[in-house]
């Protein structure tokens, strides 16, 4: 399979998913007191998509390419690479913490509050930089399942732009600066994406591809499990985001119905 003539469309949906933290920045800037609740059936229906993906398409298809125990073996390397990284984010700047986030601020707490922007917008970089090989590697395969990993990951990443803007446009009162922390944290995911594309091209074979992709696999989950739905079941209501994640798996099951039959 010639997967290079799928590298520029990979890269530039890698690179829409990422900078879409943008989104979330303008909406910082315009509206006073961001409303994440809103959210919450958004970031269901994200988990959903990653979660019907991860276990319907990219695992069963690796299995299938390279076996069961090397397909399971990419699949947990997945989840612990990205555990990993995940430790080595201090909790109180974890990504998916957004305390205090609503609140307006007090002028005792501007520098404290930039520290935490700066710390949330290197901290949700670093996350970003795995999402960006993961969409950017999928995208490769297969662009039809790019696009759904990279609205997937579109989605979550907007919270994660709210959550660089808000302390640091509180801290500085500098809209611009706060827009542009936040749309740099963005960055990560298509540098990702290059740097993870010039490291596996020399030694990319359907048998590496498909376990790369049991590799990502896990990463969407683990980022499903403990990034979007602690974070949707925080701002909104249960039924909400059961909706959401209901929904995500329907329109998936349904789109990937109906292109298998055409």
């Amino acid at each position: 399979m010639d997967v290079t003539e799928n590298v520029i469309p990979a890269l530039l949906l890698t690179t829409i998913a990422g900078l879409s933290t943008g989104i979330g920045s303008a909406i910082a800037y315009f509206i006073k007191k961001p409303k994440i609740v809103y959210l919450s059936f958004s970031l269901g229906l994200s988990a959903g998509v990653m979660i019907y993906i991860s276990f319907m398409e990219l695992l069963p298809d690796a299995i299938e390419s390279i076996g069961q125990l090397r397909g399971l073996a990419a699949f947990f390397v997945g989840i612990g690479f990205i555990a990993l990284i995940d430790l080595l984010v201090p909790e109180a700047e974890n990504p998916h913490e957004f305390q205090g986030i609503d609140e307006p601020t007090a002028p005792h707490a501007r520098a404290k509050l930039m520290r935490t922007g700066l710390m949330t917008a290197l901290a949700i970089g670093i996350h970003n930089f795995p999402e960006g090989l993961a969409t950017f590697a999928t995208a490769l395969s297969s662009i039809r399942l790019g696009v759904f990993i990279a609205i997937a990951i579109a989605i979550h990443n907007i919270p994660e732009g709210i959550a660089v803007s808000v302390p640091i446009f509180y801290a500085t009162s500098n809209k611009n600066k706060a827009f542009a922390y936040s749309f740099l944290s963005g960055v990560s995911e298509p540098v990702g994406a290059i740097i993870g594309y010039l490291i596996l091209m020399p030694f990319l074979t359907p048998a590496i591809l498909a376990a790369l992709l049991a590799f990502i696999a896990g990463v969407m989950i683990y980022i499903s499990l403990d990034e979007l739905l602690p974070m949707a079941y925080r701002y909104g209501h249960g039924h909400l985001v059961i909706g959401g994640i209901v929904a995500g798996m329907l329109i998936m099951a349904i789109s990937l119905l109906m292109l298998n039959l055409s």
